[in-house]
Parts: C-alpha cells; sequence; structure tokens
C-alpha cells in the first residue's frame, strides 16, 4: 500500500471516529481546561471559543458555531469533507495526492488566523 493510500486511511478513519464521538462531545469536554493564554494575558487566543464551537457542531448547530470561532468551525468542515474525499479515494485503490501548496498558501492563513483573532476579541469570546 502506498504512503498515500495509507494518509488516505487514516484521515477518512479519524473523520469517521470523530462524527461518531460527536454525540459524546459534552461528556468529553467538560473537563477542558480554561485557556491559559487568556488567563495570562487578559486577551483571548486565536482559539478561544473553539471548545464551544466544536459542541455547537456536535449539535449540529452550525450558526452557533461560526458565532463562537468562524476559523475552528471552518477548519473542521475541510477537515471532514477531506477526510470524506480521501476515504472514498482510498476506498478506490487511490491516496492522497502529493501536491505542494500554492505559494501564497502561508500568507492568506496567516490572514485568517488574523481576522479569526480580531473577531474573537471584538466579540469577547
Amino acid at each position: 500500500m502506498t504512503p498515500g493510500r495509507q494518509l488516505a486511511f487514516l484521515w477518512g478513519g479519524a473523520a469517521l471516529f470523530c462524527a461518531a464521538a460527536a454525540p459524546f462531545a459534552r461528556d468529553l469536554a467538560a473537563g477542558a481546561p480554561a485557556c491559559a493564554f487568556r488567563a495570562i494575558s487578559g486577551v483571548p487566543c486565536p482559539t478561544c471559543g473553539g471548545t464551544r464551537a466544536l459542541l455547537a457542531l456536535a449539535q449540529l448547530d452550525l450558526g452557533a458555531a461560526l458565532a463562537w470561532n468562524p476559523l475552528v468551525t471552518l477548519g473542521v468542515a475541510v477537515f471532514f469533507a477531506g477526510g470524506l474525499v480521501a476515504l472514498v479515494r482510498a476506498l478506490r485503490g487511490q491516496g492522497v495526492p502529493d501536491l505542494p501548496p500554492p505559494r501564497w498558501a502561508g500568507g492568506a492563513a496567516g490572514l485568517a488566523l488574523a481576522a479569526n483573532w480580531a473577531f474573537v476579541v471584538l466579540t469577547g469570546r
């Protein structure tokens, strides 16, 4: 089996496992620690509200998830969609394509992170 196909099975399996664990999300998140960055600095971190966004997604409440943390919500959506596509490709005997990221990907990711952090700070999440 090629490394790309192994990765496809792992990614797809992880996505399916997370989907199966969604009904238990509230119990799993009950012991989550508070944000250390916020406790030290008094400012929310870029992922503040991420746990609550995941809990909202587990209840299929996309609007609430986006309100808590848009970047975490979109990241989870991309993870699940990519995992399903990867699993289908693996079952067809293919793997995850080994493509280099576009040159602008780093800048776009940095801009998305900064915009999300501004959203979290401004909304007080």
